[in-house]
């Protein structure tokens, strides 16, 4: 994994497919104890404008079961939050720290701290990206199904964060994805072009309407919220229009018999997904939650090269 030490990770079209799948096997070694990583005297900094409970702790749990250290940089007692410009932020602290997750609303503030650091930056959720999330999900879906290439997910609800970068990972994993949306709430037309370039003859990318022709036979039904953090305001206008788009029962019964259901969390039950279905046989949302922390572990040890056993 030397060849990512020191990049940046700020979307999952960073990395080449072999980079992917080197993550994810590091990710279950690292995970079953087969491959040991070390990363003691590194200091990972988090710098997050949005509230998170998955992100900031697997993140802290990860590089403390590295051997390292978290400082918690919280917006409000630093100087950015009284006009520092990112650029000086982020020579500062890259004097400082070893590398520097962000959770933030725009992308380019991301792709700002990343011009300006000489440490890694790692998006631990934009906007427009959530590419810490989908390696989580990818190693889920390798656990459970045995495989990536050549199954099915159906992402249902929102074209947002979630579904861009799920078409990304997707394509690079050569996992078929079917996304369906609203037809006004699609996910951005640049993003579904750059995953399908990225897919190749690997997979298809596809973008529909219709919830039904999406779940029909596919191995993986995936969904998030329909109004994500900053859009609060929009939530109750949007039950009506999303509400085909539920993953429930009926759903769930044209996928592929023995499919999986995900969910990044958290979940609005009732909303997007049913109580049934999320604490039904076939979720693997807990397992998929606990997989943000070895997958991070993954990256972590990746992008600082701390992995001290060869993967096997």
């Amino acid at each position: 994994m030397t060849a990512l030490v020191g990049q940046d990770f700020l979307t999952l079209a960073d990395i080449s497919p072999e980079d992917l799948q080197g993550l994810l096997t590091l990710a279950a070694q690292l995970k079953s104890g087969a491959v040991q990583a070390d990363c003691s005297r590194k200091v990972l900094g988090l710098l997050f404008r949005k509230a998170s409970t998955r992100t900031r702790v697997s993140f802290s749990v990860a590089m403390v079961q590295l051997g390292g250290q978290v400082l918690d940089l919280q917006v409000n007692l630093i100087q950015v939050s009284r006009g520092e410009p990112i650029c000086d932020t982020a020579r500062v602290l890259s004097g400082y720290l070893d590398a520097l997750a962000i959770r933030t609303y725009d992308q380019s503030e991301l792709e700002e701290f990343a011009q300006y650091a000489d440490i890694p930056i790692i998006n631990a959720l934009t906007d427009q990206s959530h590419p810490c999330q989908i390696l989580a999900d990818l190693l889920t879906v390798q656990e459970c199904l045995g495989q990536l290439a050549g199954t099915t997910l159906a992402y249902l609800g929102d074209g947002n964060n979630m579904a861009h970068s799920l078409m990304l990972g997707c394509a690079l994993a050569g996992v078929n994805i079917r996304v369906a949306t609203p037809a006004d709430y699609a996910p951005d037309v640049t993003v579904v072009k750059q995953a399908q370039a990225l897919a190749g003859d690997r997979c298809q990318i596809q973008v529909t309407t219709d919830p039904k022709a999406a779940v029909a036979g596919a191995n993986i039904l995936y969904t998030d919220v329909w109004a994500s953090m900053g859009q609060e305001d929009f939530a109750e206008s949007r039950i009506p229009i999303f509400q085909p788009y539920q993953v429930n029962s009926d759903l769930l019964a044209l996928a592929e018999k023995e499919a999986i259901v995900l969910h990044c969390l958290p979940a609005h039950r009732g909303e997007e997904i049913t109580e049934a279905v999320i604490e039904g046989p076939q979720s693997q949302v807990w397992q998929q939650a606990e997989n943000r922390m070895h997958a991070q572990k993954a990256l972590l040890a990746s992008l600082l090269g701390g992995v001290t056993a060869g993967v096997k």
